[in-house]
């Protein structure tokens, strides 16, 4: 398959007309037909039906057109990244991936501190779940991936090389307003009262555990969809929320954090595949580490340097983690 013509049926989709593709695309309009027809012939099913305004892609058009722009997207990079190198300007850019708490924290406080070491880098970042992360590392998608082994665990994978940074106290998270706002550490037999909000399992599980440590139970009544949906239900005093320490310092303002005692933690890693890391790879693990300290509370406890100084919870195969 040519790519112009998935070009022209992605064109197609975008305006829903086939005479406005064919302007833009500077082609006749039968022209346009013809390549749209082509290509339901190759892949076998309808792609475009027509409504009284125009065409749209059917179901199976939708589909396509998703994975079509995709490819497309790709396909201009790779040119530019030739005509780059072709050029003598190419630098290779650096993609990093991270849970979100750490991509709103620690990873941008290091690359900024890397961009000043290093001079200009094109870089990009990429939030999701460890899972996620770990296999877009070793798909060849990232370059570094900052991780959790929060519930259930990371992998013992040869494909990667695994740095621990340190241990991330959870703290709960409060609307301003909270009795137990600006308290020191707090237990959880005070807070066994509260609506708790969740966003994902992982941080889920670690609030049960706690909660059992303390032999009180957590109601966790309020499910967000991701970690800025979670801190709303906080700030408009709906729940309180049990979140990574490391993103105290990002918080909104109308949201504030009381420690807990004995608090759970969980392990912070940077990984980065075996084979062909990135440059800058080495430079960047360095600036995380720093940026990894100084987001840390001065009482947070050490633990010693190492691939696998720390696991949490019996399993090593990774699932969702925590923001």
């Amino acid at each position: 398959m040519e790519l112009t013509v998935w070009r022209t049926f992605v064109t197609v989709c975008r305006l829903g007309s086939l005479s406005a593709a064919a302007a833009e695309l500077h082609h006749t309009q039968s022209a346009v037909s013809r390549q749209i027809a082509g290509l339901e012939r190759q892949l076998g099913v309808p792609l475009m039906e027509r409504h009284a305004r125009g065409v749209r892609p059917t179901p199976a058009g939708e589909v396509f057109r998703h994975h079509a722009l995709a490819t497309l997207n790709e396909a201009d990079r790779a040119v530019s990244a030739a005509r780059e190198a072709g050029d003598g300007a190419f630098d290779r850019p650096l993609t990093i991936g991270a849970t979100p708490s750490l991509a709103a924290g620690i990873v941008p406080e290091a690359v900024r501190a890397l961009l000043r070491q290093a001079g200009p880098v094109r870089w990009s970042l990429l939030p999701g779940l460890s899972a996620q992360l770990h296999h877009r590392v070793t798909t060849g998608d990232l370059d570094i991936a900052v991780v959790t082994d929060a519930p259930p665990g990371l992998p013992h994978d040869p494909r990667v090389e695994r740095r621990f940074l340190g241990l991330d106290d959870m703290v709960v998270a409060l609307p301003v307003d909270h009795p137990s706002a600006g308290r020191g550490p707090v237990h959880m037999r005070t807070l066994a009262d509260q609506i708790w909000a969740e966003d994902n399992d992982g941080s889920a599980a670690l609030l049960h555990q706690h909660a059992a440590r303390a032999g009180v139970g957590a109601r966790i009544d309020l499910a967000a969809a991701d970690l800025p949906g979670k801190l709303a239900l906080v700030a408009t005093g709906h729940a309180i929320a049990l979140i990574p320490g490391v993103l105290a310092r990002a918080l909104r303002t109308d949201v504030t954090t009381v420690e807990l005692v004995d608090p759970p933690t969980r392990g912070i890693y940077t990984i980065t595949p075996r084979r062909d890391p990135h440059p800058r790879a080495a430079s960047l693990l360095d600036q995380l580490t720093v940026a990894f300290a100084s987001a840390r509370p001065p009482h947070a406890a050490l633990r010693p340097s190492g691939t696998d100084a720390h696991v949490a919870g019996p399993a090593l195969h990774d699932g969702i983690t925590p923001s």
